[in-house]
């Protein structure tokens, strides 16, 4: 099986090219999703055996302003590459987030739970999840969460900066998760392409996550006892990030900072 990839340097396309070195992998270069019909055209020139979308528009915070964007590269390009994907008879495996839920609750969400976003970045990838499935073709939409790895912006490696910077943190202990690593996240998407290819009929909805869940902080200790960092983590609810905190780095940053 020919797999072409979308995305090239973010952590999961990484982690794709370890176990496929041979597949294809488009960057934004190569298929700008902000342009969808460039994203078809270029599974028209390549004629793969099988798709994986591991590009996406990322910045939760930003979107809230370019909210347009979002839309174009996480929903309107996904449905692009269903529809040629459909067109052609291959299988597309799209990766999604748990974003699309409100957050509420403390049961795991089951596929066929009911999406709330609530905010533009879910509200984005929810939409590419519908366009997905209306292309009418064979394809998986793999919901995962808190992904990380050597490579990227993540929370590991955040952890492990502000190591350098600090001997106390204060870390949310109230938002529970199960860290994903990279690795597993592309094994899974490589697996579901090929079954996919053989039986179209296991197309649909599905979840991945580490496990066992753990909490912000808890997972901050672990990650500083693995890598051997000394230092302390409070806990704190989510309603008590101090944000004069952030204020004040983001005025040393500018320039601004009291000397």
């Amino acid at each position: 099986m020919t797999l072409l990839v979308f995305g090239a340097t973010g952590q999961l396309a990484r982690e794709l090219a370890r176990l496929l070195p041979a597949a294809g992998f488009l960057s934004r270069a190569e298929a700008d999703l902000s342009r969808p019909e460039a994203c078809a055209a270029a599974i028209a020139a390549r004629a793969p055996g099988a798709v994986i979308n591991a590009a996406a528009y990322t910045a939760v915070d930003r979107a809230e302003a370019e909210e347009a964007l979002a839309t174009r590269i996480n929903a309107e390009a996904p449905a692009a590459m269903a529809r040629e994907c459909a067109r052609r008879g291959i299988p597309l495996v799209q990766v999604s987030t748990d974003y699309v839920f409100d957050g509420s609750g403390t049961r795991p969400r089951a596929p066929g739970d009911t999406t709330a976003p609530l905010n533009a970045y879910g509200r984005s990838k929810l939409a590419g999840e519908e366009g997905v499935r209306a292309a009418g073709g064979a394809h998986a939409i793999l919901r995962t969460a808190w992904v990380f790895s050597a490579h990227g912006a993540n929370f590991v490696k955040t952890m492990l900066r502000l190591a350098e910077e600090r001997e106390h943190l204060r870390i949310v202990a109230d938002q529970t998760g199960g860290p994903t690593p990279a690795a597993a996240l592309a094994a899974a998407c490589v697996d579901i392409a090929e079954q996919l290819t053989r039986d179209p009929g296991k197309s649909g909805t599905y979840h991945l996550s580490g496990a066992p869940e753990v909490s912000w902080a808890a997972f901050a200790r672990e990650i500083f006892r693995l890598s051997g960092r000394r230092v302390t983590v409070e806990d704190i609810p989510t309603a008590r990030p101090d944000w004069r905190a952030g204020l004040a780095a983001v005025l040393r940053e500018l320039g601004e900072g009291r000397a």
